[in-house]
């Protein structure tokens, strides 16, 4: 998931990149890009099985691959509207939207680790956001266009949890990714970009995008909901980092002082899970030595077949 957000965290420095491609064009090809490479790595896995694959897939499919059509629209027209910082600080809100439709969705019990480190690493994230919501209508626009992406991206990680191992989710990206392209080609055409922002923006669709959303969607069958989201607010830091270093896009003292609680936040949550998982897997295995029957038995947990934490 750390090397998830490290590659996600690319788009924005990339953006800033470009020569002419703008708006709505900055999202087609990024999707288009994206398409092709999901199409070329299903078309290997599954050959002449895939159209079969997504009339399978049920509603789970279908719905994810909505959302993560509206995760990729909203995501790069934000960037061509506000600043890095101020999208990505947006997005953060994903982890409480996350939690909160794990808990009354699947019923959930979300661990008292995981809401305190959301209570900290908000306050950072509106401590951030208060100092950097800068620069008139168009800021608040984009940040509004970004708004879309923590929504739909805490529905797609429901979805994903439900579904579980049942059904192949990764045909919702080229759904996703599909749909995206088709809804800016009209408000792309006719197109400007160069060649060097073709280059760029092919990077993003395979580097930035396919790649790091297919491992998204197999790591959703191994972590919590919550906790994927929480790990995402890694993308924040990141991502302001490479547009500081990238495009000098220098962030407020406040920024850098809420990306801090953010990441001590992150660290401190995950070493408590790390230890919580280890001392629960040692408790398993000292049960089952004495009981070798408890081995086969089904492990309590919420809806979504993850334990209870």
């Amino acid at each position: 998931m750390l090397l998830v957000t490290l590659l996600w965290s690319t788009a924005g420095v990339v953006s800033r990149q470009l020569e002419s491609a703008r708006g709505f064009e900055v999202t087609f090809w990024r999707s288009a890009f994206t398409a092709l490479a999901l199409a070329a790595w299903l078309a290997v896995q599954h050959g002449r099985g895939l159209p079969a694959l997504l009339r399978a897939g049920g509603a789970p499919l279908w719905i994810s691959g909505a959302m993560w059509c509206v995760m990729f629209t909203c995501f790069m027209l934000a960037l061509t509207l506000t600043t890095v910082a101020n999208v990505l600080i947006t997005m953060s809100l994903s982890p409480l939207f996350t939690a909160l439709l794990a808990r009354f969705v699947l019923g959930h019990p979300v661990p008292r680790r995981t809401w305190v480190a959301i209570v900290f690493a908000g306050a950072g994230i509106v401590w951030m956001y208060g100092h950097n919501l800068s620069g008139g209508s168009g800021a608040l626009l984009g940040s509004l266009v970004a708004l879309g992406v923590p929504v739909a991206s805490a529905i797609n990680w429901i979805v994903l949890q439900r579904a579980g191992g049942r059904v192949d989710l990764v045909p919702a990206l080229l759904i996703g990714a599909l749909a995206s392209a088709a809804l800016t080609l009209p408000a792309a055409w006719p197109t400007t970009a160069s060649a060097a922002d073709l280059g760029w923006l092919a990077g993003l669709g395979i580097l930035q995008l396919a790649v790091p959303c297919v491992i998204a969607v197999r790591l959703a069958r191994a972590l919590p909901a919550a906790e994927i989201a929480l790990l995402a607010l890694l993308e924040i830091v990141f991502g302001i980092a490479w547009a500081w270093l990238g495009a000098g896009e220098r962030p407020e003292a406040a920024v850098l002082a809420g990306g801090g609680l953010v990441l001590l936040t992150l660290a401190l949550n995950e070493a408590v899970g790390l230890r919580a998982r280890a001392r629960d897997d040692d408790t398993q295995n000292n049960d089952e030595r004495r009981d070798p029957a408890a081995a086969s038995r089904p492990l309590a947990g919420p809806a979504g077949g993850h334990p209870a934490r």
